[in-house]
């Protein structure tokens, strides 16, 4: 059995993954949360500790500060520690150097989102083939665990994928992944999760329609969907990581990713890019100094981890699967809704944050049965759902399917480029 969890990371998704694991101490061993900023690492841990998280007293729980850039010293922390698995829940900047310090070591490896590299956004498509994919003849050849996007989108919607696949579908033609935020922060304008990341994906559009990789604009296909619970709620066509892999590893003819916007949302966000306060790109000030637009617009912005005292509503993730069982044309639409109000009671966090931070512990678990330690580099769908799926139902998000739900229909969108 695996044991010991080091937690790179302190932001929202780290806090939930840190109560979460304190829960399911007496299973995942010593706890540990690193970071550059420490206090922030504090906070989290003082967070669990005031709602009596941590199930088994005689394990640790504490903090260590790091620059998870810095190879040799993430190495050097990982090893002090005795971290046998690592959640990797920091900027997805640092993916590459967090995956390399745990080959070096042996340590299980687990990300939620795909590496970036800070002045490249949108690269050509499959992005994981750009970085991470890269890796996978190191991790088998040195038997290193290594579980690509374990949030929930990408993450739980990969799974559920996979158990349409296993359980649902002879033959899946469309996968249509809609993720939708029906709840209200009180703030004039915020994001749910880092600004700076959260701009960076609104860039270009690339999807997967006819088995090929299409570009198209931001923000220019929108659906409005009947969604259980929340109701109707307009979608929009948006790139996404799950879309990287499960292009190449479910055989489907089209699968596209849907986020939710409202029309405040859009025209601020249109205000903002129109002025250039979201380009990635730095520019010179008045004194000499260099700074990239977006990220003084992350400082301005609130911290996501901020929004949860005040947050009410709920999110509706879900995937709407067409294709063909016993020769018989199928839909189902797989989805899980999660209650802001609810998170916060809970563990101190909003449902963004949570239904992010839940599921890589959750693989944890798995792992440290023995039931996911496979040894090389996967994605969430190459890995068996079912066990995965149940450890989920217990741990907070429930999975919820409905046969012949309220039809999804997209427009025909026309390609601006393929490759």
């Amino acid at each position: 059995m695996r044991k010991n969890v080091l937690i790179v990371g302190a932001g929202g998704v780290a806090h939930v993954v840190a109560h979460k694991c304190a829960m399911n101490n007496d299973i995942l061993g010593h706890i540990c949360i690193a970071s550059r900023t420490q206090r922030k690492c504090e906070n989290i841990i003082e967070s669990v500790l005031s709602k009596n998280h941590l199930k088994d007293s005689s394990k640790k729980l504490y903090s260590r500060k790091v620059n998870a850039l810095d190879i040799p010293s993430l190495i050097h922390v990982i090893q002090d520690t005795q971290s046998e698995i690592v959640i990797n829940v920091g900027q997805s900047y640092i993916n590459m150097s967090v995956l390399e310090a745990c080959i070096e070591t042996g340590a299980v490896y687990m990300d939620t989102a795909i590496h970036e590299e800070p002045d490249k956004v949108c690269e050509n498509p499959p992005w994981y083939a750009n970085y991470e994919w890269k890796r996978k003849e190191r991790c088998k050849k040195n038997g290193i665990t290594s579980i690509l996007g374990i949030g929930f989108d990408p993450g739980v919607v990969n799974a559920w994928c996979a158990l349409a696949q296993k359980d649902y579908f002879d033959q899946i033609d469309t996968i249509d992944i809609l993720d939708v935020n029906a709840g209200s922060h009180g703030k004039y304008f915020a994001t749910n999760f880092d600004p700076e990341i959260n701009f960076r994906e609104f860039k270009k559009v690339w999807t997967w329609i006819d088995r090929k990789w299409v570009l198209q604009k931001v923000h220019s296909v929108k659906v409005d969907y009947n969604f259980p619970v929340v109701g109707s709620q307009p979608v929009y066509l948006t790139g996404h990581d799950e879309l990287h892999s499960l292009s190449k590893n479910i055989d489907a003819a089209s699968i596209r990713f849907w986020m939710g916007f409202g029309d405040h949302y859009l025209n601020v966000f249109s205000v903002l890019t129109n002025i250039g306060l979201t380009s990635e790109k730095p520019v010179k000030i008045a004194d000499g100094v260099e700074i990239a637009p977006l990220k003084v617009l992350k400082a301005l912005l609130p911290d996501p981890s901020s929004l949860a005292p005040n947050y009410t509503g709920k999110t509706c993730i879900g995937n709407f699967i067409r294709g063909t069982k016993d020769n018989k044309q199928r839909e189902i639409f797989i989805y899980n809704i999660c209650d802001h109000a609810e998170c916060y009671k809970e563990v101190e966090s909003q449902a963004i944050s949570y239904t992010a931070g839940v599921p890589p512990v959750a693989a944890a678990i798995l792992v440290a049965r023995g039931e996911w330690d496979i040894k090389r580099m996967v994605n969430v769908e190459e890995l068996d759902p079912t066990p995965f799926i149940d450890l989920l139902n217990t741990l907070g998000l429930s999975t919820n399917v409905i046969e012949a739900p309220v039809a999804f229909t997209p427009p025909v969108i026309e390609s601006l480029e393929s490759v």
